[in-house]
């Protein structure tokens, strides 16, 4: 049988990044399934992943286990460098496509194509893929009627 806490975190993944499609397509009017495999954007799917992960382990091991807290040290790790460093190379990223982008057209190229910009979250991004793994963390028992060792 596989794993309920495995389960619940790649559920948590995969409706992240439907959800980043669906967005895609009210705001953008563009149906993009590249979405579902690409990092950046709304909500963070490495949030809701780690988010998850740490309620599916305090659900069913407690708070006070070390599965719990190596979880919950893991999703603050994760959600730190999608809002931090992940963001920030997404900033250099902009920028140095501005400067290989704005080179007179006899000058060669810096780069053959550009670099990829959407590579982090906005804060906004992060607490929303937070809350989003953290209720289905929380309601994936419930959902499937999996009952955990520790809430039994």
């Amino acid at each position: 049988m596989i794993s309920h806490i495995l389960i619940a975190s790649l559920s948590a993944w995969l409706i992240a990044q439907l959800l980043k499609i669906i967005i895609g397509v009210i705001v953008d009017k563009k149906l993009d399934f590249v979405k579902l495999w690409s990092s950046g954007g709304m909500p963070s799917s490495h949030s809701s992943t780690v988010c998850a992960l740490a309620t599916a382990c305090a659900y069913s091991h407690g708070f006070a286990s070390t599965e719990f807290a190596i979880a919950t040290i893991l999703a603050v790790v994760v959600m730190y460098d999608a809002a931090g460093v992940r963001r920030a190379v997404g900033e250099q990223a902009k920028i140095l496509n501005n400067i290989n982008n704005s080179l007179p057209d006899e000058e060669p190229r810096l780069m053959q194509k550009n670099l990829k910009e959407l590579i982090g979250h906005t804060p906004l991004q992060v607490v929303l893929g937070a809350l989003l793994g953290v209720l289905i963390g929380f309601f994936y028992p419930w959902l499937t009627g999996v009952i955990p060792f520790y809430a039994a």
